[in-house]
């Protein structure tokens, strides 16, 4: 059987906090008679449900301390539902309370019946985002960290999955802020070397003239300032996973010395004699064309083919159906947290502006805007405005009738999942069929 809901009652009417604790007996009912108790009964209990009175001491006949408990438990527990308590006549400070995030307001004289349906309506509500949450955190995708119901990225995670307990040298291809380096992860967690370390480096960010010595190390000596002996990134990630971030920009110097390396998996230091053997794993990426830089001249054909043997594309999130807004979903519930802001969720007007951004950042564009907007809104939902987006037109498609059918059948099913935050029972109200009907088309899609 299910624990009953925390319920925080904050109330320095000792009579009233014994009433509400009797006619709420099917909630835990907590108590607290002022705003530092009752912050330090938040931090302890996270309770889902505060009942909160305005009027608080030291300063009862005003709502400055009550406004003030407010804010502050938002932001200790955002996803609590804070129903504030009122006198007549103080409809200004409840309207305030409901700006701060409170999610609704009752005026004193308290009629319990009344209470009770407010106070049973946030419950449910409580209960639905917290299996909505769920939802989020048990996604379809097989890899830990990935949010996506979109086909092409949940075969892209299926690939990693099968992929990822052999020894194959694997090229991860995407543009930038597509989550490379997740997935090279992601590879390196569910091989047997997860217990070894995982050794990134980036050949975009390292000079040229220093990226030689940071993979291959060097000998005490080896050239001016070569106090002592230093193994590099290859010898460090002996046993493990190497990662070679932007393969695309490792100079044409180095891709000999690393093919050699690939090839007889023994690397000798700058300034040394001695054939060093590593056992690694290695995993690389780039957001560069390298079939065109092969036939530039810019990047060698037999090392292209010893680091690809097994490819994986990562599409864009222009290209992956209802996953901007499943995203955005998943950032604000992380940042507001983070940021100790009580934002609730979006606008309909932001999630059309997410829908029609084409997001040449991509996740990494998304993370930025939606953390700068969780910190700077001046209200509880994101707004178009706080995302500083501007929506875009989308173009129109000829096709035939079932196609169009399909194709409009499929977007506006990803679209209601995005939007509803993966939240089945929402999802379906939003297209206006039953659960099981959705269950179907997600099913048709191979959505679920």
């Amino acid at each position: 059987m299910a624990s009953p809901l925390k319920l925080l009652v904050v109330e320095d009417d000792e009579g009233l906090q014994s009433q509400l604790r009797w006619f709420f007996e099917d909630y835990e009912v907590l108590k607290a008679k002022d705003r530092a108790n009752a912050l330090a009964m938040v931090r302890r209990h996270m309770p889902p449900l505060v009942l909160l009175d305005l009027g608080l001491p030291p300063d009862a006949a005003n709502a400055s301390e009550g406004l003030t408990a407010l804010s502050e438990i938002l932001s200790a527990s955002p996803t609590s539902r804070v129903i504030v308590v009122t006198g007549n006549d103080e409809r200004e400070n409840a309207l305030r309370a409901v700006g701060v995030g409170a999610y609704d307001f009752y005026e004193k004289p308290v009629n319990l019946e009344t209470l009770r349906l407010i106070v049973d309506r946030a419950a449910n509500l409580y209960q639905l985002e917290e299996e909505n949450r769920e939802l989020t955190l048990r996604t379809d995708s097989p890899l830990a960290g990935v949010i996506t119901a979109d086909p092409q990225m949940i075969k892209v995670c299926r690939m990693v999955d099968k992929v990822a307990p052999s020894n194959a040298t694997v090229l991860l291809l995407g543009d930038s802020g597509t989550g490379k380096e997740l997935l090279a992860r992601a590879l390196h967690d569910l091989s047997p070397r997860v217990d070894k370390r995982f050794v990134a480096i980036n050949c975009a960010a390292i000079p040229e003239n220093l990226l030689e010595s940071e993979l291959f190390g060097y000998e005490k000596g080896a050239f001016t300032g070569a106090g002592s002996q230093t193994i590099g990134k290859i010898e460090h990630a002996h046993e493990g996973t190497l990662f070679l971030d932007e393969i695309g920009d490792l100079p044409q110097s180095l891709q000999a010395k690393l093919l050699r390396f690939l090839q007889e998996r023994t690397v000798e230091r700058l300034g040394g004699r001695r054939e060093i053997p590593v056992d690694i794993r290695v995993i690389c990426a780039t957001n560069q064309d390298l079939q065109q830089q092969i036939r530039d001249g810019a990047f060698r054909e037999d090392l292209y083919y010893r680091i690809s043997e097994i490819s994986i594309r990562i599409p864009p999130l222009r290209e992956r159906h209802g996953d901007s807004t499943l995203l955005a979903h998943a950032f604000l519930h992380r940042f507001a947290r983070e940021q100790g802001k009580p934002r609730k969720g979006f606008t309909p007007e932001a999630l059309t502006a997410i829908e029609s951004h084409d997001w040449p950042g991509n996740a990494r564009e998304m993370e930025n805007v939606i953390r700068r907007a969780v910190i700077m809104a001046d209200g509880c939902r994101i707004g178009a405005d706080d995302l500083g987006l501007d929506a875009a037109e989308a173009s129109e498609e000829h096709m035939l009738l079932r196609e169009a059918r399909n194709h409009a059948e499929y977007q506006a099913v990803v679209r209601a999942m995005g939007r509803a935050d993966g939240n089945i029972a929402k999802a379906a109200d939003m297209l206006g069929v039953t659960r099981p009907t959705l269950y179907s088309l997600l099913d048709k899609y191979a959505l679920r």
